[in-house]
């Protein structure tokens, strides 16, 4: 991709935002591991139990699924048909990629920010927490992951949309798998 051109280089900020993003989530999986390590030894030995412990892991487990899916997007790792993508060019997939992101990606992001809207603005207004007892009290955060994914999708959409276009211009070209994991 051509570093000077504008547009290359606001892609280059958002697959920037996304893969820090995607990497810093992705350090919560350790985070269960041992959240969840902990669980088990105090039920199976100590006979104990901690329901916020449980509520993290939980919650981690939420946010590295709505919290890393810019970062999947970035990665070209979402479902597609492959049988029909596979085989083109470098400017069919390009053309591909813009119409997918233009009429599946942005509506579906925009949809589901839209309807998360009053579910999160209502559980800030109650401050929402945990119905069980000792469990967490900030659900309400949890919740604004709901909106948070599709801004962030939409962000990496838009990185995407502009690679797209500049493929198709002949500014750009797709980067290969191994360009693409060597970030």
């Amino acid at each position: 991709m051509s570093q000077s051109h504008p547009a290359a280089v606001l892609v280059r900020c958002l697959d920037c935002f996304s893969e820090w993003t995607g990497r810093t989530v992705a350090w919560m999986t350790l985070l269960m591991v041992l959240g969840t390590f902990v669980v088990v030894v105090q039920r199976y030995v100590f006979n104990q139990g901690n329901t916020a412990l449980q509520e993290s892991i939980i919650y981690m487990h939420s946010l590295v699924f709505l919290l890393g899916a810019a970062y999947t997007l970035k990665h070209d790792g979402h479902v597609r048909v492959d049988i029909i993508y596979r085989p083109l060019g470098e400017k069919g997939k390009a053309w591909i990629n813009l119409f997918g992101t233009l009429f599946l990606l942005m509506p579906v992001c925009i949809f589901i920010f839209w309807m998360s809207w009053d579910y999160v603005a209502s559980s800030w207004s109650i401050k929402e927490a945990s119905q069980e007892s000792g469990g967490l009290a900030y659900r309400y955060l949890l919740k604004t992951a709901l909106l948070v994914m599709p801004a962030m999708m939409i962000l990496q959409g838009l990185a995407e949309l502009l690679r797209s276009l500049l493929v198709i211009s002949g500014n750009a070209h797709l980067p290969a798998a191994e360009e693409e994991h060597a970030l």
